[in-house]
């Protein structure tokens, strides 16, 4: 019953324009900014934290955040339409200098980026990249019917989605093959998958899986992020990439240096554009074992 309640949602759901999608994350963050009081002291308190920020600007960016958190979780209905039209009329390209290097290149790329903006939207780098193969790296819900039909939204021409728990070496063969592969690379994790690492003055888990992929496979390493520019206009921002092929160090050295530079590019544009980033989550849970 619900895959068939999913599959509904799916459908109905992906006939909404870009305009629907803004207004209405607008009305559920204003309702479940009301509702979960106790994620709306979590987000309050972590960006007075975090940011160093007084109470009442923290609460007034924490209440704009869950507006673009929830309009973020709608987005995924608008994947089928990130087209050469979206391209033109809602796209503006912040470092064309960057994409223009990397659109010759032909080493494998590791795109990192966060929960940052319409980070359900980085798939449209496949346009760019049309003789390079792609692929993304989700994490499953707990929900094997809502996985299934993330799955299918998420899916587009010439673009793989591939489990994060089962990625390890299909990502490294298709990385050897000059893939480009994407990742989410600021949620909490477990200690298994983690490297503990500064973010926003507190030591973080990281999960070191893309940085460990990326230097096995001698590849660049791309912070990319989709900054919301509205009305209705989104900014591509692409940081210089690591030659993770050129780093020093032993293979443990080398995975760190890569891991703190997508650390540190994530914590760049959560400082930019604080009210983009999703506050919401317990991003510090997991704690190193000398605590």
């Amino acid at each position: 019953m619900r895959d068939l309640l999913y599959e509904a949602l799916a459908f109905s759901g992906q006939s909404l324009s870009f305009e629907t999608v803004a207004g209405m994350g607008k009305i559920l963050g204003r309702f479940f900014w009301r509702a979960l009081a106790s994620r709306r002291r979590l987000a309050s308190e972590a960006m007075a934290f975090h940011l160093d920020m007084e109470p009442e600007k923290a609460e007034a960016l924490a209440r704009l955040s869950f507006q673009h958190n929830f309009r973020s979780f709608l987005e995924i209905f608008l994947t089928r339409k990130l087209d050469w039209r979206f391209v033109n009329e809602r796209l503006r390209v912040h470092d064309p200098d960057v994409l223009s290097s990397l659109r010759e290149t032909p080493k494998p790329m590791v795109i990192s980026t966060g929960h940052m903006g319409a980070w359900e939207f980085t798939g449209l780098l496949r346009l760019f990249f049309p003789s390079k193969p792609g692929q993304v790296v989700v994490r499953r819900p707990k929900d094997r019917a809502l996985h299934k039909t993330m799955l299918r939204l998420r899916a587009q021409p010439g673009m793989e989605v591939v489990e994060h728990r089962k990625a390890a070496f299909k990502v490294l063969r298709f990385l050897r093959r000059g893939g480009m592969t994407g990742f989410l690379v600021d949620h909490n994790c477990g200690r298994d998958e983690a490297i503990f690492l500064p973010f926003l003055k507190k030591i973080a888990a990281v999960n070191m899986g893309p940085a460990l992929l990326a230097v096995r496979a001698k590849a660049l390493l791309c912070p990319v992020f989709l900054i919301r520019e509205d009305p209705g206009i989104y900014a591509l921002h692409m940081e210089e990439p690591l030659d993770t092929e050129t780093l020093d160090g032993s293979r443990e050295e080398r995975i760190k240096t890569a891991a703190k530079f997508y650390t540190r590019a994530v914590e760049k544009y959560v400082r930019l554009y604080p009210e983009q980033w999703f506050w919401m989550h317990k991003r510090w849970k997991t704690r190193p074992l000398d605590e």
